[in-house]
């Protein structure tokens, strides 16, 4: 198993968490993304917003020193949220649960909010896996899907 190592995100995570948004398969299953996720400039002025803000805790999520994503804990429609996102060549070796279980020993507020498509099978998986129940379902315009799309509000209590 590969170990995983959370930290303040840096300048220099940037171009790895753009390299990882420009994979399709992950702007389809994540659904939620922005709306141009081919320009950097949207993306680093996102970001920049991002690391600027006290109130968001940001973490870079790292394997054998090579960044593998990222995760957060933000307001989102009133209520504090957890959102995170693993480049694609990370997918399917727990690295996202390890990470968001790491997280959560960090991130202590409860309630705590997540949001999934229905269908990104694998997120849903990874926060029942942390402990979070479906609460809620809603339908949110996706960008990366043009449509929109049906999600899963989970809680962890």
């Amino acid at each position: 198993m590969s170990i995983i190592i959370l930290r303040n995100v840096i300048e220099d995570d940037l171009p790895v968490f753009f390299k990882h948004q420009q994979d399709p398969d992950a702007n389809h299953m994540a659904a939620f993304t922005s709306k141009e996720p081919g320009d950097w400039n949207s993306f680093l002025t996102h970001w920049n917003k991002i690391l600027a803000d006290k109130n968001i805790i940001k973490q870079t999520i790292t394997v054998q020193n090579n960044v593998a994503g990222n995760i957060l804990c933000f307001e989102q429609l009133g209520v504090p949220g957890v959102s995170y996102w693993i480049g694609k060549e990370y997918w399917g070796k727990g690295i996202a649960t390890n990470a968001l279980r790491e997280f959560l020993k960090y991130v202590t507020v409860r309630p705590l909010y997540a949001r999934a498509a229905k269908d990104n099978i694998r997120s849903l998986k990874v926060l029942e896996n942390c402990g979070f129940t479906i609460s809620g379902e809603d339908r949110v315009f996706s960008n990366a899907r043009g449509e929109e799309v049906e999600e899963f509000v989970l809680i962890l209590d």
